[in-house]
This record gives structure tokens, C-alpha cells and sequence, in this order.
């Protein structure tokens, strides 16, 4: 049985903890509103973005003029995928769910033959796939010093995925992330960003004609690159809501457990104590009778 005094230390670290994770929690709770309204946000114009995009290019895909961006480079050999997660813990297992999902990509793709580059975007997810997959790991983009990520850092994510691509280093790319549903709930997904792609939205086409001035592909040229730092902003976004959601979550969660082992060790410990006040007694009363 631990002593009186172990039982207060333990206690009292306990105490501490709970402090630390309320802290957490309430911290996360008011940085949760602003990165679910900014998500919420930018959720229609990068959904507008790809419906935009891929009215205009269904019919452009296969042309010898469409652009390279939409195109791709005829081949599906060499992968990249930007895995994005946070560059900080202590939120469930937000990190590690999108880590698994990028983890069964890779393994997918291995077992067809392709060669694989890894882009990390966010600190948790470089430490846990470069336990694995270290060689694949090409560089590691962190944002531990960025109160407030904007379009800027997603675009300087973009404009060197274009500037890999230009160099011909890969023939697809996929944007790896979790989607943000509630509090309770982020979905990992991947999204392709090289070749473009097309969705069906399988509802009927516009009786009107469209002429576009300049022509379908030009507007493309300038679209497609500024698609990819959009979904790039989007996800990041979509991220770092879904961070702070599971982190509140995750922290409540501690907050709570840590109440309930406080309420077993103050048993314990009273229990301890009475024990010990009745020993005594008895050696008192004892020693009494002796005399």
C-alpha cells in the first residue's frame, strides 16, 4: 500500500494535469470557432473552383491542346502525395488517422509498381511516417510559428508542387487531409490536384451555349495553377479546424478522467489514513491495558 505522502504527490500531480488539460480545452474551444468559420468560409469557392473547372475542361481533357496541368504527362508512374496534419499532438487521434489513411495510399501504390514522394506538411506527420517510409520523405513544411495560417503559405505550397511538376519529378499528385465534419468527426480524404480532377455531377447540362473569349483552354492555363493553391488552402483549413475540434474533444475527455482518479486517490487516501489513525489507537489502548 503507497504512503500517506505518495498519495498526496499523486494527487496533486494529478491536480496539475487537469489544470493543463481544462487550459487545453478552453484554448481550443475559442480557436474552434474561428477555424470552423473560416473552413465554412472557403468551402464554396473552392467547391466553385473544381465545378468550374471541370465544366469547362470535359471536353478539353483529351485534346492535343488542353493544358499540361489538365493532361497530366500521359503517365501514372511517379506519385506525389502532400500529407497534411498538425505540427502539434495532444488532439486524439486526429494525426494518426490521416497518417493510417496516407500509410494504406502508399502501400497501394507500392504494390502497383509506382514510385512514391512524400511532402509533409505539418510536424506529427513527418515523425510518424518517416519511421517507415523515411526515404520516400522528399521535405517537411511546418507552420509551428504561424498564429494564423493564410492564402500566402498554401500558395507557396502550390507554386513548388508547379515547380516539381515543371521539372517533370512526378506524373500525379494527391492532396491528403482530413475533412472537417464535427467536433467529433474528421474524415481523411485525398484529393488529386495533378492532372486535375474531372467530377461528374451527374445532373443535366444547361440548354444555353457558352462562348468564352478567351477560349476554354487559355482560362484554363491560368485557372488550374491557381486551383491547386486553393484546395491547398481549403485543406489546410479544413485541418486545422478539425485539429482543434478533436484537441477539445481529446482534452475533455483527459479533463474528465483526470477528476475521476483524483475522487479514487482521495478515497484511497482516506482510507489510508483511517487505517493508520485506527492502528495507532489500538497501540495506544494497548499500551494502556499493559500498564
Amino acid at each position: 500500500m503507497a504512503s500517506l505522502k505518495a498519495l498526496r504527490t499523486r494527487i496533486a500531480s494529478v491536480t496539475a494535469t487537469r489544470k493543463i488539460t481544462k487550459a487545453q480545452q478552453m484554448v481550443a474551444v475559442s480557436k474552434l470557432r474561428r477555424a470552423q468559420a473560416a473552413t465554412v468560409a472557403a468551402r464554396p469557392y473552392a467547391e466553385k473552383m473544381k465545378a468550374v473547372i471541370s465544366g469547362m475542361a470535359a471536353g478539353l481533357k483529351d485534346s492535343p491542346g488542353a493544358p499540361a496541368l489538365l493532361a497530366g504527362t500521359g503517365k501514372d508512374d511517379r506519385h506525389l502525395l502532400i500529407v497534411c496534419t498538425a505540427d502539434r499532438g495532444l488532439c486524439g487521434g486526429f494525426n494518426t488517422n490521416i497518417v493510417r489513411f496516407a500509410k494504406a495510399k502508399i502501400e497501394e501504390l507500392k504494390a502497383a509498381g509506382k514510385s512514391i514522394q512524400i511532402l509533409c506538411v505539418g510536424r506529427k506527420g513527418r515523425d510518424q511516417l518517416k519511421r517507415q517510409y523515411s526515404e520516400l520523405i522528399i521535405d517537411t513544411i511546418e507552420f509551428t510559428g504561424v498564429r494564423q495560417i493564410g492564402f500566402h503559405n498554401a500558395d507557396e505550397i502550390g507554386k513548388r508542387v508547379l515547380a516539381m511538376f515543371e521539372e517533370g519529378k512526378f506524373d500525379v499528385a494527391t492532396l491528403i487531409h482530413a475533412k472537417f465534419k464535427s467536433v467529433m468527426t474528421q474524415i481523411p480524404m485525398a484529393l488529386r490536384l495533378i492532372p486535375a480532377a474531372i467530377e461528374e455531377t451527374g445532373t443535366a447540362k444547361p440548354s444555353g451555349v457558352y462562348d468564352y473569349e478567351p477560349d476554354e483552354a487559355e482560362v484554363l492555363t491560368d485557372l488550374l495553377p491557381r486551383n491547386i493553391s486553393v484546395q491547398i488552402f481549403s485543406a489546410l483549413l479544413e485541418n486545422v479546424a478539425g485539429e482543434f475540434g478533436a484537441k477539445m474533444t481529446a482534452m475533455d475527455g483527459a479533463t474528465r478522467n483526470a477528476g475521476e482518479m483524483i475522487q479514487k486517490l482521495t478515497l484511497i487516501y482516506n482510507r489510508t489514513r483511517q487505517s493508520k489513525i485506527t492502528s495507532e489507537l489500538i497501540e495506544i489502548i494497548s499500551g494502556a491495558e499493559a500498564l
